[in-house]
């Protein structure tokens, strides 16, 4: 007997989450996983000093179980109460509380397609049933198809993952006045977004915002997120959560990162004139089609020197650039994905890396385009 068989079925049969690429070997142009491209503010590594001491001996203290002190001041920076705050060790976290406490096989959980990959897993690891609703490649939100889903609990990345799209507040408004279940507004590139769903929250008492603050705040390494909802459903999600889910030094560093607003708007403007040049210059340049883009990456549809699109030409072009030690996204499980690439934000340099080598793979031979 393997001892696989002892686990239970439905984990015996669960595809885990693929994330990207994080090689550890020097040299590599890294865009493939959404990082900040910007160290985090300087007040963070300070405060990681002050805290872990001479001796590292506040390490050998629990953290604050409920992050306290980190959920007042996520409350004050949105303009809501601690009780409307649960933090979480990364946003995925969140997502993980809300899928145990709201998901089964009674109760549905709904998401778009494509979207954030890791939604499906969660509800497999729970052993719940999915609810998807595709996109078409006009990447228009279906609201009605939304607010007619039987899902207990419906996930909408906003800015949408990978394709960068953003939904206004007009059309989540739509969606929450109809829809019978929780709505997840995914937060995790709002940011760099032209509008967020937090002020809704107090008109709709069935929405959750999620955030992260690995994205605009650097702290990927650090696993920071939270949510924010009405106090009855914080207070479900502390019911499941763990005792000590986030552990002192991610607390402090998200303390720090969070106090130095001005730092943060800088780096979110520099990413945001960078990614727009980077679009500029995909779609008017080059004549490949790019989604407008809210978010810290680019999704285009690359074609060769042959002008031919797809998903072996997006693959050829993702081995060109891996084969030269820049690393972008391909996702080739979905008939809307599969034809492109996804681009995170790097500095300007990284990104004339990226395009001088696009110039050359477009050069490249017609067995190699």
């Amino acid at each position: 007997m393997s001892l696989s068989s002892l686990a239970l079925p439905h984990i015996a049969r669960l595809h885990a989450y693929t994330p990207g690429l994080q090689p550890t070997g020097p040299g590599w142009v890294k865009l493939n996983t959404n990082e900040c491209p910007y160290p985090p503010s300087p007040r963070v590594a300070e405060a990681l000093r002050r805290e872990i001491g001479d001796d590292g001996g506040s390490l050998r203290l629990y953290p604050n179980p409920r992050s306290a002190p980190l959920r007042t001041v996520v409350a004050s920076l949105h303009g809501l109460g601690g009780e409307n705050v649960c933090i979480g060790n990364g946003s995925d976290d969140i997502l993980n509380l809300l899928i145990r406490a709201f998901c089964t096989q009674d109760a549905a959980t709904g998401f778009t397609l494509p979207s954030y990959s890791l939604y499906p897993v969660l509800v497999e690891i729970q052993d719940g049933r999915s609810n998807a609703i595709e996109f078409d490649r006009s990447m228009r939100l279906p609201v009605e198809r939304i607010a007619a889903s039987p899902a207990r609990a419906f996930f909408l990345t906003s800015p949408n993952a990978p394709t960068g799209v953003g939904f206004s507040n007009a059309e989540l408004e739509r969606v929450l006045a109809a829809f019978r279940g929780l709505l997840v507004v995914d937060e995790a590139y709002a940011p760099f977004a032209d509008e967020n769903a937090i002020p809704l929250l107090t008109r709709h008492p069935n929405l959750v915002v999620v955030r992260s603050l690995s994205k605009a705040y650097a702290l990927a390494g650090l696993r920071v997120g939270y949510a924010l909802a009405q106090p009855e459903i914080i207070g479900l999600l502390d019911r499941v959560r763990d005792s000590y889910n986030v552990n002192r030094l991610s607390q402090v560093a998200a303390l720090a990162a969070l106090g130095d607003q001005a730092y943060y708007d800088g780096v979110i403007a520099r990413v945001k004139a960078t990614r727009d040049r980077g679009a500029a210059d995909l779609a008017q340049r080059r004549g490949w089609f790019t989604y407008p883009s809210q978010a810290n990456f680019i999704f285009t549809e690359p074609r060769n020197g042959r002008g031919e699109a797809g998903p072996a030409v997006a693959k050829a072009a993702y081995d060109f650039l891996f084969a030269r030690k820049v690393l972008v996204r391909h996702f080739p499980s979905h008939a809307l994905t599969a034809p492109f690439l996804r681009l995170s934000v790097g500095t300007d340099a990284e990104m004339r890396v990226l395009s001088d080598l696009f110039d050359a793979w477009l050069k490249t031979p017609a067995p190699n385009a």
